[in-house]
């Protein structure tokens, strides 16, 4: 058993093999991961009932394994903005949320620079969250 707080064999291979760049999906339990993440990203599947386990439970974990420089989110065709929204911001302080439509987020989450693609449980709608990695800076 690791002491880590993140301990996922697979979630850790595929940080381990990712790099400043790189993106990270966390999607809701309505998100189509097969046909709308890159098929050479590692995909994990994590939804194991409604609701368990949730976006912001595995934000939470990753937020302490890597460094996040950008966060981008799927929004409504509308102004109005999903709750989760406020629950993302307060776990990504200082840095800015980057709307996409439904249809612009999955042709993102397509593309080459994702890594991993990770199913959840999550029932709040536009619940996804698309992380690209940073840098760790030296010592």
């Amino acid at each position: 058993m690791l002491r880590y707080r993140l301990i996922h064999p697979e979630v850790l291979e595929a940080l381990g093999g990712a790099g400043h760049g790189a993106q990270v999906l966390i999607a809701d339990g309505n998100y189509p991961l097969v046909t709308r993440s890159s098929a050479s990203a590692r995909r994990v599947y994590l939804n194991l009932a409604p609701d368990l386990v949730r976006v912001t439970e595995v934000l939470a974990v990753l937020i302490d394994a890597i460094p996040i420089e950008a966060a981008h989110v799927m929004g409504p065709d509308t102004d109005e903005e999903p709750d989760i929204f406020a629950d993302f911001r307060a776990q990504l302080p200082g840095l800015e949320l980057q709307r996409l439509n439904r249809f612009d987020f999955y042709d993102m989450a397509r593309g080459p620079d994702l890594a991993l693609a990770m199913a959840t449980g999550e029932r709040r709608l536009y619940a996804n969250i698309l992380l690209t990695i940073g840098v760790v800076p030296p010592a």
